[in-house]
């Protein structure tokens, strides 16, 4: 659902750059494959940022392609996307949220902040609050 792929491209410097389809504003860099993967997911939180500072719905994984890497996104992550998403599609905003969690305003920016940790049962409770139930699977890896 939000397991986005990247792709590498040689660089014309040392290197490689890397894209991904599905979020045009990811702008990743990487010494080799290794390094590159291993930054994916701060640069992956920092394109997701954008989306909410531009108030936008963040969009699904689409499939792998063909040399493509897969970056599994943690939970917390995941839960902020679902829950930003719902608030675009009742356009809500961070205050409306605040509100209806009856937080300060610093708590509920923070839920859908993706530069900042959140504790998962915060995260379960905002999206309770707007009628959506937190439900994680576990895969082999």
């Amino acid at each position: 659902m939000y397991n986005y792929a990247i792709r590498f491209e040689a660089d014309e410097q040392p290197g490689l750059a890397v894209f991904c389809r599905d979020l045009p504003e990811y702008n990743g860099y990487g010494d080799d494959e290794e390094h590159a993967v291993s930054e994916a997911l701060d640069v992956i939180e920092t394109a997701l940022s954008i989306y909410v500072d531009q108030r936008r719905t963040i969009p699904q994984a689409s499939a792998p392609e063909p040399g493509e890497r897969v970056i599994y996104l943690p939970v917390s992550t995941v839960a902020k996307i679902e829950l930003w998403n719902t608030m675009m599609e009742r356009d809500m905003r961070k205050a409306d949220l605040r509100k209806l969690l009856g937080v300060a305003q610093n708590t509920s920016d923070r839920l859908v902040d993706f530069l900042h940790p959140t504790k998962i049962d915060a995260l379960e409770n905002a999206l309770a609050a707007l009628g959506k139930r937190l439900a994680v699977t576990v895969e082999a890896a």
